[in-house]
């Protein structure tokens, strides 16, 4: 196929975008040991295939018009617009759409950063705000920012086949940490963690969830690590 796309060829701007999200990654997630160090390369390699296609090279609408027959006459950059056919509306749909549950999740993962960090600090277990919904919350802003970004706004291949890897990486994670959370409070983390899903909020909670991801707004930026 000849067709050229719109959206695609910018690689400075594709370059630019891996970088700063990158950073993000890795200030904020901070991975020590290898297990976290595997889960986050998973994220990076998640975020390096999603804006290489994104503003690079549409790598998943070229094979799908190779091998699965695409209709190569109405392309989009977008894999949405061009496999429903709706166009630019279409693409905008899913920008909007992805975008608000990116920054959802940015909010859950920073708003459960601070919870942990001040329940780090005064040597307690954290349980109130976010994590009196969700143990990790953390996790899940991730989960919900790469499928939002990744997913429905900006779906490819890798991304697409990646998510759930990423989840089953972070969840052998969670649980490892938990393990060593058990050990140093005992029965009030059963307790805990017998009350209070893993990653899910339970039905019905979902608003208060989201909800609580903006508390203390008024906090300008992250506390140091």
């Amino acid at each position: 196929m000849n067709e050229a796309i719109s959206h695609s060829g910018v690689w400075g701007f594709a370059a630019i975008m891996i970088v700063i999200a990158s950073w993000f990654l890795y200030r904020y997630l901070a991975p020590k040991t290898w297990r976290e160090w595997a889960s986050a390369g998973l994220v990076q390699g998640f975020i390096i295939a999603l804006y290489a296609e994104m503003y690079g090279f549409p790598l998943t609408i070229y094979l799908m018009v190779r091998f699965f027959g695409l209709d190569s006459a109405n392309l989009n950059a977008s894999l949405w617009s061009t496999l429903l056919g709706v166009g630019e509306l279409g693409m905008m749909i899913s920008m909007v759409l992805g975008y608000l549950l990116l920054f959802v999740g940015i909010g859950l993962f920073a708003q459960g950063w601070r919870e942990l960090y001040r329940a780090q600090k005064e040597k307690r277990l954290a349980t109130g705000g976010l994590y009196a919904l969700v143990r990790h919350p953390q996790y899940t802003g991730l989960f919900v920012s790469l499928f939002g970004e990744g997913v429905v706004h900006w779906p490819t291949i890798f991304s697409v086949a990646l998510f759930p890897v990423i989840v089953l990486a972070y969840w052998l994670l969670a649980r490892g940490e938990e393990k060593r959370v058990l050990e140093e409070f005992g029965d009030e983390y059963r307790a805990y963690r017998r009350r209070v899903p893993m990653f899910i909020p339970r039905f019905g909670q979902w608003g208060q969830f989201v909800e609580s991801s903006s508390t203390n707004a008024n906090e300008r930026g992250l506390p140091p690590r």
